[in-house]
């Protein structure tokens, strides 16, 4: 391995048969504040990969599960060689605005919470688990976020808790990273 997570995410994911027909993913997954934008946006500007962010695909703040079944309509069609396509989330008109189309390609990465979700395992070439201290990452969601995002935090972070032990998905991981 390298001292570059990203690197090494990369390197994993290269030397594994493509999962999704001729293309590979890389989901880059952890709770929310973690930094997983940031690894996932390193990837992309490293090798012009598409990203699929799941703050696009989240039904609002109760969300989690249903930005979560939509990853069955990005993946699937993927692996047949089609454009997947997911329902993109108005965060401010709190409904779903336009259909998005994921062209197949060489790589894909999806970043957010629930990307690394255990039952698309088969679907996924390599995951990445990121992580930070709580006050830190509630600093950061807010910061990014402001006060749009301080009152729903604990029952944000009560459902990814809740996901993450049943999906067991920083133990699934190849990469964990600590920022």
């Amino acid at each position: 391995m390298t001292d570059s997570p990203t690197a090494d995410l990369l390197m994993i994911a290269m030397s594994r048969p493509a999962t999704l027909g001729p293309g590979r993913l890389i989901c880059v997954d952890g709770p929310a504040g973690s930094g997983k934008t940031t690894l996932a946006n390193a990837l992309a500007d490293m090798t012009q990969a598409p990203v699929v962010h799941m703050d696009e695909v989240y039904a609002g703040w109760d969300g989690l599960a249903d930005g979560i079944a939509q990853l069955e309509t990005i993946l699937l069609p993927l692996v047949e060689g089609a454009p997947g396509s997911y329902r993109r989330y108005d965060w401010h008109a709190h409904e779903f605005a336009e259909t998005v189309l994921v062209p197949p390609s060489p790589l894909l990465v999806i970043e957010g919470v629930g990307s690394g979700a255990a039952g698309y395992d088969g679907l996924r070439t390599a995951l990445a688990w990121v992580d930070a201290p709580e006050a830190e990452r509630r600093r950061r969601g807010i910061d990014r976020d402001g006060d749009t995002f301080a009152p729903h935090w604990d029952a944000w972070a009560a459902a990814e808790s809740e996901h993450f032990a049943r999906d067991r998905t920083e133990a699934r991981a190849d990469v964990v990273v600590m920022t």
